[in-house]
This record gives C-alpha cells, sequence and structure tokens, in this order.
C-alpha cells in the first residue's frame, strides 16, 4: 500500500484542504514509493487524510488531490476534474474571445497542469511528476471537449527541475501549430507564437485587466513597458490612445506586436516601437524629460519566493519610482506585480514608498486581480499571484 505517514502537528493544513504536504512534515513512506505515486496520507494518528501525487525529489513531496476516502484516483477521476474545469470556462469563448486558460493546476483541483485554448489549439504545461504520469488521459479528454486542431506541449519550466524532469516541448495531438495562430480577446486579433512564444505563447491572464485600462486613454501619450505581444498596446489603439510607445527586450515580442498592429488595422504611424531594457529605456527617457499621460508597468515575476520579497520590493519601487516621474500632473500608472509571494497590501506600500521618493502625491483609484478563468481556490491562497494597482498623480 502506498502510504504517507505526517508527522504529529503537521496535518492541519492538509485538513484544511490546501493540496501541498511539504517534505519536512512527513514521518514515514513506503519503500517502495516511486516518484508520481499515488499514495494515502495519514495522520500521526493513522486517520486517513486525502490521496495524493508523491515525489521524494521536490520540497513538495506530496500534491493531494482527494479528500474523499471512497473516490479512486483514476481516469475517471482526471476525465472527470477536466470535465469541471472545462465546464466553467465555456461562457468565456464566443465570436469576441476565443482564447481562455482552461485548467489553473491546482486552483482546479488539477495539480501540475495548465492548459490555455489558443483559438483552435491547445498549449499544455505539466510540472509535476504525478501529472506526467497521467499526461495521455489529460490529452485524450482535452481532445474529446473541445476537437481541437492540436495540443502542443510547453513543459519548459524551472519548476520541473525540482520536480526530477527534464523539459520537453513537442506536438501532443493533432497538427503542428503554425508560426502564428490568429486568436482572438476581447474582439482584438492576436499572433501568438505557441511554440517559440513565451510561457505557454499568450498571457491570457491580464484579458479583463487590458480592457479596463483601455477605457482611460483616449486622446492620451501612453507608454507600454515589458508590452510582449501587445495586448495593452492594442486595447489603447482601439480606445482612441493618440500614441502608444511599447517596449519590450525580446525581439520576437516586438516582431509580433508589430504584426498584430498591421492585422488590426491600427495607424502604425501613431506608435514606437523600442526593444530596450525597461529600466534602461525609462532612465532616458527621465533624462530627456519626456511626460506621458498613462503608463502601464507590467513585470515578469520579480519574487519568485518568500525569501527574494525583499529583494524583490526594492526592483518594484525603483521601477515604479522611474514611471511616475514621467507622468504629466494628472496621468495615470497601471502597474502590476504577477509574484504570488508580493501581497497587495504589500504592493500599496512599495508604490507608497515609490512616490515618496519620486516626490509625487498619489491616488490608488483601482484595484486589478486575476480574471475567473484563474480562480482562487479558497483553500489555496497560493493561487492568487496577479494584483495590479492603477494609480493616479496629484
Amino acid at each position: 500500500m502506498n502510504k504517507i505517514i505526517l508527522n504529529k502537528g503537521k496535518d492541519k493544513a492538509a485538513w484544511q484542504l490546501h493540496p501541498w504536504i511539504f517534505s519536512g512534515a512527513i514521518a514515514r513512506v513506503s519503500e517502495s514509493l516511486q516518484n508520481g505515486d499515488i499514495v494515502s496520507v495519514y495522520n500521526h494518528d493513522d486517520e486517513f487524510i486525502a490521496y495524493g501525487m508523491y515525489n521524494k525529489q521536490s520540497r513538495v513531496a506530496v500534491r493531494l488531490l482527494e479528500w474523499d476516502p471512497q473516490k479512486e484516483i483514476s481516469e475517471g477521476w482526471w476525465c472527470d476534474r477536466l470535465q469541471r474545469a472545462v465546464k466553467n470556462r465555456t461562457h468565456l469563448l464566443n465570436d469576441k474571445n476565443n482564447t481562455v486558460r482552461l485548467v489553473f493546476a491546482e486552483a482546479d483541483f488539477l495539480p501540475g497542469l495548465i492548459a490555455d485554448k489558443y483559438g483552435d489549439y491547445i498549449s499544455v504545461q505539466v510540472h509535476a511528476a504525478g501529472m506526467e504520469r497521467v499526461k495521455a488521459i489529460v490529452v485524450d479528454e482535452l481532445q474529446q471537449l473541445l476537437n481541437p486542431k492540436g495540443i502542443y506541449e510547453r513543459s519548459d519550466l524551472k519548476s520541473r527541475e525540482h520536480e526530477g524532469l527534464a523539459d520537453t516541448n513537442g506536438l501532443l495531438a493533432g497538427e503542428m501549430p503554425p508560426p502564428f495562430v490568429d486568436i482572438i480577446e476581447n474582439g482584438i486579433h492576436y499572433q501568438v507564437n505557441i511554440v517559440e512564444g513565451q510561457k505557454s505563447g499568450f498571457y491570457c491572464d491580464q484579458r479583463d485587466n487590458r480592457y479596463i485600462t483601455s477605457k482611460y486613454v483616449k486622446d492620451k501619450r501612453v507608454l507600454d513597458c515589458f508590452c510582449y505581444s501587445g495586448g495593452f498596446t492594442l486595447n489603447a489603439f482601439r480606445e482612441g490612445a493618440a500614441s502608444v510607445t511599447s517596449v519590450d527586450s525580446s525581439a520576437l515580442a516586438i516582431e509580433t506586436l508589430q504584426k498584430n498592429i498591421q492585422l488590426n488595422g491600427f495607424d502604425s504611424s501613431k506608435h514606437i516601437a523600442v526593444q530596450s531594457d525597461v529600466n534602461k529605456y525609462l532612465r532616458e527617457l527621465g533624462e530627456q524629460r519626456e511626460k506621458f499621460d498613462l503608463i502601464i508597468l507590467d513585470p515578469p515575476k520579480y519574487a519568485p519566493s518568500r525569501s527574494t520579497l525583499e529583494k524583490a520590493s526594492r526592483a518594484y519601487k525603483d521601477l515604479n519610482r522611474r514611471g511616475l516621474m514621467l507622468l504629466n500632473s494628472g496621468g495615470l500608472l497601471a502597474t502590476f506585480s504577477c509574484s504570488g509571494a508580493m501581497d497587495i497590501d504589500t504592493y500599496k506600500q512599495v508604490l507608497a514608498w515609490a512616490a515618496l521618493d519620486a516626490g509625487k502625491e498619489i491616488q490608488f483609484i483601482y484595484q486589478y486581480c486575476q480574471p475567473e478563468d484563474h480562480p482562487v481556490r479558497a483553500s489555496f491562497p497560493e493561487s492568487e499571484y496577479l494584483k495590479g494597482l492603477l494609480v493616479r498623480v496629484l
């Protein structure tokens, strides 16, 4: 029997439906256990808690799946969970939006699995040994549910290293995605590079925030930093921005953005694309005494863990200070953090420090969050990672 016994006093979070058991909480394991095995987790008094996926190489030694002892973790169990996740997103798919996150790992009770729908294709990421074992079931069920043209895997995540898994990219089913897949989000067309783009190909977690921010851009001079393929830029042009400067360090991102502007028929004469390190470019703009009406700062994850939070806070403060100094009086800063370790209250404090250093008075006028296809599971607060603030400079 694949059985794990927890140390005394280390079972509270598991009883409360938190899906992670850390290696330090384990008292005994069956000697025959292999990475990815399904295990039964018991407390120190030999009471059943839950079923989970085991990995002796990972700090998260068990990812819990099911707390009902009567439910077997079978092929049917996996299919049922996938069906529920997809069903909860179907209302988001329509003629103005064919892109959605289908599965959000632990938040959907499917630890180690990300699945994104991009038009007629699905991009999958697997970052747990147990999920790697059932990948064929996942692919078959996604085919049955959505009938995509192709399912492509982008499992080139650093987290796989901690699970003892090598990176793997490639076609899992159907047709190979073309170099650029045409998708629609908020009625705007995008060219998405599933095979070589960042993450799974696109950042659909900013869908709602792009739309909300675009309502403030009419006749404004906009600076979109860490623009990637142009989500905020394109929404700004659709809503009547006077001009947009888009900045990213990736040549592929800038190339894709320019394709997207042409694809949507926006006026390229009102657009400046800059391939540069954002912090360096902001310094240059400051030296040139440039000013903007609205600035978007959507940087990569600065704080991957609690241990890096202090250093990340300094980086966020410096970035936002530079942004605030480039805004006209009454200007707006849409600033984001995708670091799960950075909570919203800490982020507000970082912005207050940035404003103080910039010599600016600010107001928080809107608080951004992740969209509903990236749900936050009540028993797993770690699933809440994306937060942001719309800031007015007085």
